[in-house]
């Protein structure tokens, strides 16, 4: 049985929150660097540049990338040799999330009842997703996932008839509603199956790839590149300006499914793709 304290889980969790806040991670800076080189629009090319100088920014005078920090989302994989001393799971996690967004000067976004809309004021409670893995080591991954993109994401449950075709048009007319709303290049979840609650969470944990991977599914990888293709051809362009860079990637995801359904989550993300990983 491994022991982990719950302090230290608040200590990895803060440092997460400000890192992610603060450092554009390398996947999406190079993906900013690479699409410059193809993109032809000078609208486009100007707004990448900018993008590019203002990660650089951020990171060197340690300041948030953008002003909407996102709400905390969590994908936690606890080995089933550990236990947690202390607080529980889910309370240093919230805990972690509060020093991080307050020590680390991060707006706070989150209001504690969606009706009567009061700030929290140290953005908790964030959303966690667990899962119970063999071993004794405890795997967290944080988001910090901003609305202007979020308020962009479409659920849809499809009939099966409708096929492939039906997801592709899904997928696509989703980000062409989204337009430049989504302070686009944007990165693109997909999840395909599950449940109505199962196929938004994989959707959302899509995003916690890097740029560039593909799914190990050959035809899913082959559909991934289509879809961003296809999306590409919009001519939306970075921050809607116009170009051919809309999306920098797009992830697929799937789960089982029932033989009467064919649910379809599209998670949008800015490019902003905030997000950092910790394997205690």
């Amino acid at each position: 049985m491994k022991i982990i304290k719950s302090e230290e889980i608040v200590k990895e969790v803060s440092n997460m929150c400000i890192e992610a806040n603060y450092c554009l991670g390398e996947d999406v800076v190079d993906s900013f660097k690479e699409n410059l080189k193809k993109e032809k629009s000078e609208a486009g090319k100007n707004i990448l540049n900018i993008l590019i100088e203002n990660a650089k920014i951020a990171a060197d005078t340690r300041v948030p990338m953008c002003q909407d920090t996102g709400m905390a989302v969590f994908f936690v994989e606890i080995g089933q040799e550990v236990m947690i001393e202390g607080d529980t799971l889910t309370e240093a996690i919230n805990k972690g999330v509060a020093k991080g967004y307050t020590e680390g000067f991060l707006r706070k976004s989150v209001v504690a009842s969606p009706i009567d809309r009061v700030n929290t004021n140290d953005n908790t409670p964030a959303v966690v997703h667990m899962e119970m893995v063999k071993g004794d080591k405890l795997k967290i991954q944080f988001a910090a996932k901003g609305f202007g993109s979020e308020n962009m994401s479409k659920l849809k449950m499809l009939k099966p008839s409708d096929g492939l075709e039906g997801i592709k048009d899904f997928v696509v007319e989703t980000v062409s509603e989204a337009g430049p709303n989504p302070c686009p290049p944007m990165i693109i979840g997909v999840g395909i199956g599950g449940t109505v609650d199962k196929c938004a969470e994989i959707a959302k944990k899509s995003l916690f790839r890097e740029i560039g991977s593909r799914n190990p599914d050959p035809k899913l990888a082959e559909l991934e590149l289509e879809l961003l293709e296809m999306i590409n051809k919009l001519g939306i362009g970075p921050q809607g300006f116009g170009g051919s860079t809309t999306a920098l990637d797009l992830h697929i995801e799937t789960y089982a499914t029932h033989i009467a359904g064919l649910p379809v989550v599209v998670n949008i993300n800015c490019h902003a793709s905030r997000h950092r990983e910790v394997i205690l």
